[in-house]
């Protein structure tokens, strides 16, 4: 590993082997000697890797007490099958049944410490993913690829303990600063298909760290698949009801993907620019998908139908009342979009701004909406999996973001949807400096 955390102790290694191989100790020596290796074995399973420096978060505590057992499982685990091979010379033929205790006693022994350590890694990482977690329990029982999967889960656990305890760090020093106290209260808008809700929201880890930087947060709550008109008539009645609740005059308004032309809509035919300070759209389909005119007109309506209830069943179990999921795909056609900035100027009376993001055609596959990026540049040219790249700009200024590697940022990478920590782009200092800036410009 070439990450500082994942220094093994060596002491912690030393006891755990003698532990988990103390069978012929035990038996050649003293029966005693059990009651001392069981304590052992139960003090490195508790107590390795408690102390981490930098945090107190006990997330980030018990992910690196699993990280750091599974760093000397791995470590106890190669010295224990050497110690076996040894003890094979002197066993086999006469005194075989020694080996097997010895065998047995060890792979359970350590087979309780890998699972305690699992438990805990994989409770508490994000970054692992499914492709390592599911891996790593189909494989644990076969030697060599157990090792080879092993090191990769360590690599990413310990890798995401150091950006996190290190982020942690950074908000703790700057907490007094308040860097993203703007004078009004932040207002996010979901897009199409998605809630805001507490465990549906598709913000991630956005607006906590909006709010450890001191920022008020407020949500939509709008319909997750309607028409345009119906969301922005949810929205107005939304942001009145904050204005009113918590007596401020305006909102700074951060809207991702359909919200941003549900804002657009509220505040140009509902009078929402009233209580508007400023307004951020990201990727915003200001002119609409071409794709999505493609499927619309090509699907049989037989089939539209099909699909568009299945959505409509599922989002009603989510939370909508009265979903229409063909509306909302009607509503992001380059076709009604075009017809929709023809009704629907640019407001000039507040701050307006664009954001949008790119998946390379060299990039690494991440999430779902990677996969379709390259049907949708056919007709949309380079996008982020869902918007083109044309199609985001809006207002006074635009911001394009691409990674410095090769990873692609998509249209969920950049609202924080699946949580991922990308290289070269860190989402939610992203959101913070997006703020930071409004609250420069006085909003």
């Amino acid at each position: 590993m070439e990450h500082k955390l994942a220094r093994v102790n060596v002491i912690y290694v030393i006891l755990l082997s003698f532990a988990v191989n103390s069978f012929m100790l035990i038996k050649y020596v003293t029966p005693w000697l059990i009651a001392v290796f069981v304590p052992i074995y139960a003090f490195v399973f508790l107590f390795t890797g408690i102390r981490i420096p930098k945090t107190k978060n006990i997330r980030w505590i018990i992910c690196f007490h699993g990280a750091a057992m599974l760093s000397i499982f791995l470590y106890t685990a190669i010295i224990s099958v050497f110690y076996h091979i040894v003890l094979a010379f002197f066993t086999i033929p006469n005194n075989y049944w020694n080996l097997i205790f010895s065998l047995s006693i060890c792979y359970a022994a350590m087979s309780i410490f890998f699972l305690g350590a699992v438990i805990c890694v994989y409770a508490t990482s994000i970054q692992l993913g499914i492709k390592l977690r599911v891996l790593g329990l189909l494989l644990w029982l076969i030697p060599g690829p157990n090792l080879i999967v092993l090191y990769y889960i360590l690599k990413t656990v310990f890798k995401e303990i150091e950006f996190e305890t290190a982020k942690e760090e950074i908000n703790n020093k700057r907490r007094h600063l308040k860097m993203c106290a703007t004078k009004y209260p932040i207002l996010l808008v979901h897009g199409v298909c998605f809630r805001d809700q507490k465990h549906l929201n598709y913000w991630g880890r956005i607006p906590n760290e909006l709010f450890i930087n001191g920022a008020r947060v407020f949500y939509g709550n709008q319909q997750s698949a309607i028409a345009i008109k119906d969301s922005a008539e949810e929205l107005i009645v939304r942001v009145k009801e904050i204005c009113e609740t918590f007596g401020c005059e305006k909102l700074n308004i951060i809207a991702h993907s359909k919200g941003g032309l549900d804002c657009r809509y509220a505040i140009e035919n509902l009078g929402m620019g009233q209580y508007v300070a400023s307004l951020t759209t990201v990727s915003t389909p200001h002119k609409g998908c071409e794709y999505a005119d493609y499927l619309l007109t090509k699907i049989p309506e037989k089939t539209k139908n099909f699909i568009a209830a299945r959505y409509n069943n599922t989002l009603k179990k989510l939370g909508d009342h009265k979903p229409d999921f063909l509306a909302a795909m009607q509503d992001l056609t380059a076709s009604a979009c075009a017809e929709f900035n023809e009704n629907t100027p640019t407001p000039d009376y507040f701050f307006t701004q664009s954001i949008g993001s790119l998946i390379p055609k060299n990039a690494r596959f991440g999430d779902p909406f990677d996969v379709i990026t390259r049907f949708i540049r056919k007709s949309d040219g380079t996008n982020d999996g869902l918007v083109g790249e044309d199609s985001f700009p809006f207002g006074e200024k635009f911001t394009l973001i691409s990674s410095r590697k090769n990873y692609g940022i998509s249209h969920c990478d950049i609202t924080d949807l699946f949580q991922k920590n990308i290289e070269g782009f860190d989402v939610r200092e992203f959101y913070v400096d997006l703020v930071y800036d409004l609250k420069k410009r006085g909003l």
